[in-house]
């Protein structure tokens, strides 16, 4: 069980203020702070400074910070593992990115559920980042991102090999084409993801590998939502640069054309990470078999 001092310091981290942490933990304001002398002076550190902003965690705060929530998140899962055990359920917290929301990867993972009884998966979506802090504090149980993994502590394993297109309305000129080039590409009103997505990413750095760079192209609107770029695509409000797995649905149907970049190849994997002592790996045969049945429904 998560003791108490600890549990107030992650009121006070939430709260950034020891009198709101109090009435959230209905405790008198010199108990909250005398349970972070205590932590303190257990630790043999300093756990906040005061700045114009109000409370600031230090380096060696942050550090609590980041066991204590690990803790909090274990002790949780402990409870919800025994809880399921006895009822004879399995229950997963999935996290994906916002690319993966947008191509097939919830209706595998509704699929998944309504297949297997005594299965159930509740989904988060955050940013890669994100995703990684949340696995290795316990808090989800999977993660399903693009690129490779960055983290030494995690395994993984490969869902599908995907690639960065140029994705326009039916109505724009060069949906005719077979491919689409850079100086075509750069007379073209653009509509792409934030420079902090892993598609961005990706884009901007194969353009500077060419000696091109993203500020030769108008890129009039940045958007992080991917269903609300692809929205504006096909209105013909300009032409935007996409996972391919992103759009085929809308591929499908006829409701976007997709073009490969000439010179470009912007090739990624989208891949299930998690730790090394997840205990289910059949569910990762099960979705990796439902993701590959349901991706030949679309070609």
């Amino acid at each position: 069980m998560l003791s108490v001092k600890l549990k107030t310091l992650l009121a006070v981290v939430e709260q950034h203020n020891f009198t709101k942490a109090a009435q959230q933990l209905a405790l008198t304001q010199p108990a909250v702070s005398h349970h972070i002398s205590q932590l303190e002076q257990e630790f043999g550190v300093t756990l906040f400074v005061r700045g114009k902003g109000g409370l600031k965690l230090t380096t060696e705060g942050e550090i609590v910070v980041q066991y204590a929530r690990r803790m909090a998140a274990l002790y949780d899962r402990l409870q919800q593992d025994l809880a399921n055990a006895e009822k004879q359920i399995t229950k997963l917290r999935i996290g994906i990115t916002h690319t993966a929301e947008s191509n097939l990867t919830t209706e595998v993972l509704a699929k998944c559920s309504g297949e297997s009884s005594g299965f159930s998966i509740t989904i988060l979506t955050d940013t890669i980042n994100n995703l990684y802090t949340m696995l290795e504090n316990y808090e989800i149980d999977l993660a399903i991102v693009e690129g490779h993994t960055n983290s030494h502590g995690m395994n993984s394993l490969v869902l599908d090999t995907d690639y960065l297109v140029c994705v326009m309305s039916n109505s724009n000129p060069l949906a005719r084409n077979t491919m689409i080039t850079l100086d075509q590409l750069k007379r073209e009103r653009m509509i792409l993801r934030l420079p902090t997505s892993a598609t961005r990413i990706l884009f901007d750095s194969t353009l500077r590998s060419l000696n091109d760079a993203p500020d030769n192209y108008n890129v009039a609107i940045e958007v992080d939502n991917i269903a609300t770029i692809k929205d504006l695509v096909r209105k013909n409000l300009g032409v935007s640069v996409l996972p391919k797995s992103a759009c085929v649905k809308e591929l499908r149907k006829g409701k976007l054309i997709a073009l490969p970049i000439e010179n470009l190849s912007m090739v990624r994997e989208t891949r299930i990470v998690y730790n090394k002592d997840f205990a289910h790996k059949q569910i990762l045969q099960e979705i990796t078999r439902v993701y590959q049945e349901t991706l030949k429904t679309y070609l």
